[in-house]
C-alpha cells in the first residue's frame, strides 16, 4: 500500500511543529525517519496514525484519503506502535496482542483470531511470556508485545516510533530483521522514526531528514546521510564511511560556529 502526504502542518496550540511536509512511500519500501529532538518526527507518526489531527494537508492510503476512512477501516489498514509501551498495565501480554483483533472481532473471538495472535506472538519470539502481565516485563519485552499487536492487526502500513529504543544490541538487530523480513514477505509499508543513523541506514530504503518542522532532505540512505547533511542538522562533525550495509556515520566532535543552509532549505 503507498502511502502519501501532502502539504501536512501541525501546532500545538499557536506553536508550530510540522510545516507543510509532502512525501511519498511505496509499496514494499520501509522509510526511517531521522532528526534531532524536538524535530517533529512522533510529532509527524502520530499524525499519521491519526492520534493528532493535522492542522491542514492530507494523508492518502492507495489514493484514497484517511481522513475520510472509519475508525474500523483505518485500523485494518494502519498499526501504530509508540515509544514505549505503559508502565502498569493490567493485561497479560496474550490478552495485549488479542487487542490488535479488534478490527475484526464482531461477536467474540476466533479461531482465525487466536491463529493469527500466536502468530504474532511467535514471529516477536515471545510465545513463552503469553500468560506474563506486562508489569512482569522489561521494557524491551514490552515493546515486543507491542510489535506483535500491531502485527496482530495485520496493517498494510506499520507505523514504528523508535521501535529499538529499549532493546539491546541482539534484539534491535532481530527485531529490525523481522520487519525488514515482513515488508519483502507482505509487500507492506513501513515508516519509522529512528535515532540511531547507522540502523536506520542499514535497514531503511528511503531516509527523511526532518528539521525545524520540515523536510530538510529525503531519498536513498547513501545520498541523504553525509557530512555536510549531518553538521547542519545535528550540529556534528561527522565521518561517513561507505560500508557493506550502506553508509556507517562515525560522530567525530561538535560543530563550531554557524552553518548557513544549502539554498531551499528548510
Amino acid at each position: 500500500m503507498k502511502l502519501m502526504i501532502k502539504e501536512l502542518s501541525f501546532s500545538y496550540g499557536s506553536c508550530p511543529v510540522l510545516q507543510g511536509l509532502t512525501l511519498e512511500v511505496g509499496e514494499g519500501e520501509i522509510a526511517g525517519i531521522v532528526g534531532p529532538n524536538g524535530s517533529g518526527k512522533s510529532t509527524l507518526l502520530r499524525c499519521l496514525a491519526r492520534v493528532l489531527k493535522p492542522r491542514q494537508g492530507v494523508i492518502f492510503l492507495d489514493g484514497k484519503k484517511a481522513a475520510g476512512m472509519s475508525p474500523g477501516e483505518l485500523a485494518r489498514k494502519l498499526g501504530y506502535v509508540p515509544q514505549a509501551a505503559a508502565e502498569a498495565f493490567p493485561f497479560t501480554v496474550l490478552e495485549t496482542v488479542l487487542m490488535g483483533r479488534k478490527p475484526y472481532l464482531k461477536w467474540g473471538v476466533t479461531k482465525r483470531d487466536l491463529e493469527v495472535v500466536g502468530q504474532a506472538l511467535k514471529y516477536m519470539g515471545i510465545e513463552d511470556l503469553a500468560e506474563r502481565y506486562l508489569d512482569q516485563l522489561s521494557g524491551g519485552q514490552r515493546q515486543k508485545v507491542l510489535l506483535a499487536r500491531a502485527l496482530a492487526q495485520e496493517p498494510e502500513v506499520l507505523l514504528l516510533d523508535e521501535p529499538t529504543s529499549s532493546l539491546d544490541i541482539k534484539h534491535q538487530l532481530e527485531v529490525l530483521e523481522l520487519v525488514k523480513h515482513r515488508v519483502q514477505r507482505e509487500k507492506s509499508t513501513v515508516v519509522m522514526v529512528m535515532h540511531d543513523l547507522n540502523l536506520a541506514a542499514r535497514f531503511s530504503d528511503q531516509i527523511i531528514i526532518l528539521k525545524d518542522g520540515c523536510i530538510f532532505a529525503a531519498g536513498r540512505p547513501k545520498t541523504v546521510l553525509n557530512t555536510e547533511n549531518i553538521a547542519i542538522v545535528y550540529g556534528v562533525e561527522a565521518v561517513v564511511a561507505d560500508g557493506e550495509f550502506g553508509p556507517y556515520v562515525f560522530p567525530v566532535r561538535p560543530v563550531t560556529g554557524r552553518l548557513s543552509l544549502p539554498a531551499g532549505a528548510c
